[in-house]
């Protein structure tokens, strides 16, 4: 599937706006990030949290670096066959790493159909 950079971040764009109003305003010091590319060793990743879950930050969580939500297009892309694939896909890696920012594990994601 072939897809320029501006229409997946646009697709990434559309999958944060579906997030509950209630749910976005939870979110703090997070930012969502597109690459093309994810790290190297890890080619069919798509999306991946980096950074500290609310459920674990305590006091002393001050003056943090943003936590960062990253989506990577080139292998969404390759296990897609059409755009609605790839809306499908990118809104379940959305909503995967954002529960990763709430704390919530692979385990509880993948009974909930998010893994």
């Amino acid at each position: 599937m072939k897809m320029s950079r501006d229409r997946f971040e646009a697709l990434v764009a559309a999958a944060l706006d579906e997030v509950p109003a209630e749910l976005g305003a939870l979110m703090d010091n997070c930012v969502v990030l597109v690459e093309d590319h994810p790290p190297v060793g890890e080619p069919d990743l798509l999306g991946v949290y980096v950074g500290t879950p609310l459920t674990h930050r305590g006091a002393g969580y001050t003056m943090a670096l943003p936590d960062r939500i990253t989506v990577f297009r080139m292998p969404t892309l390759a296990m897609c066959s059409t755009e609605d694939e790839v809306v499908a896909e990118v809104h379940i890696t959305v909503v995967h790493e954002i529960a990763h920012h709430f704390g919530i594990d692979d385990e509880r994601l993948q009974e909930l159909g998010y893994a």
